[in-house]
């Protein structure tokens, strides 16, 4: 049965990879010429390389959110001992944050639940804070891209809205978090941990608000790398940003795409297409991507050279740990 379900997962990820890139290699033959055709100028390079400044931001947003859910969940635990600097997390979070693109999307997990583990932080809540994100991320991308629509249906916005809120109250989502700990510990080899104690006592509220300007710096990069090859008007801004985070979402959730590869760059065309040209869409998702890499791999050489001692004297790495 278990050899089943693996067979069965791994070829649904083979068919959502392969119709992503499908879709995406026959919208580029039929409007190759489009993109081919774009033209940057200076003030175009300007833009995206401050949509790299926002992106790289918008990272190390996330790692500072990091801190939060860390510190919210050492509060609720008898494992609480000892402190923890929030700028060496931060640095952790940078380091790892190349590993999503690994196969399997788990090792940037894996990473920082080793780096905390190792600064003394248990087990449990270690690999909850890693499963808490992503959950709280996907609540964040959902508020955002309903919150995006202008247009009719909002008695089911409102009541997705509630929705997504009542879903990270305590009392539904410890029970999610049991379950998703459980599996994300199967899935780094940790299959014996007891997740039973592993809950949260409070409003995940401050963690949410952080995921939201998250998902409004990644939102905010993209626009600026649309910008750079197309005119946008001020009216299509909470579009562009609900259908951005909409993309975001599915590049998170769905399965076989490490770092939401293809799946983000598939929807995004697909919901915007009404709006922009395809080659301009194209061009778009592509120079993003690069645009979103080079920031991760940015912030993971400034933590680099943190360590090396080119940004900081020598000595002061390992007292920025120590608090």
């Amino acid at each position: 049965m278990q050899v089943l379900q693996k067979s069965l997962k791994a070829s649904l990820r083979w068919a959502i990879l392969g119709g992503t890139l499908f879709f995406l290699g026959a919208t580029l033959k039929k409007h190759w010429q489009e993109v081919v055709a774009i033209r940057l100028d200076a003030a175009a390079l300007a833009i995206l390389v401050i949509a790299l400044g926002v992106t790289l931001l918008s990272h190390i947003w996330a790692a500072w959110v990091w801190t939060w859910l860390l510190k919210l969940l050492r509060a609720d635990s008898p494992e609480s001992e000892g402190s923890l600097q929030p700028t060496w997390l931060i640095q952790v979070y940078l380091r790892t944050n190349l590993a999503k693109y690994l196969p399997g999307n788990v090792w940037h997990f894996y990473g920082r639940i080793r780096a905390v583990m190792a600064a003394g932080v248990g087990t449990g809540i270690a690999l909850l804070s890693v499963v808490m994100e992503p959950l709280l991320m996907a609540a964040a991308a959902l508020l955002i891209a309903l919150l995006g629509r202008q247009q009719g249906h909002w008695g089911w916005q409102l009541l997705s809205l509630i929705g997504v809120l009542l879903i990270i109250h305590p009392r539904c989502l410890n029970p999610v978090l049991r379950r998703a700990t459980q599996l994300k510990a199967k899935a780094l080899g940790n299959s014996t941990l007891q997740a039973s104690h592993l809950v949260i006592h409070r409003y995940p509220l401050g963690p949410l608000f952080g995921e939201l300007g998250f998902l409004g710096l990644r939102g905010l990069g993209f626009c600026l790398t649309l910008v750079a090859l197309a005119p946008i008007a001020l009216d299509q801004l909470p579009g562009i940003i609900s259908a951005f985070s909409f993309a975001w979402l599915l590049g998170l959730i769905v399965p076989g795409a490490p770092g939401g590869l293809g799946i983000f760059e598939a929807t995004a065309i697909a919901l915007l297409g009404q709006q922009f040209s395809a080659g301009i869409l194209l061009s778009t998702v592509a120079l993003y991507r690069l645009i979103s890499i080079l920031a991760e791999t940015l912030g993971a050489g400034l933590v680099w050279l943190d360590s090396t001692g080119v940004l900081l004297p020598p000595g002061m790495t390992q007292a920025k740990r120590e608090g």
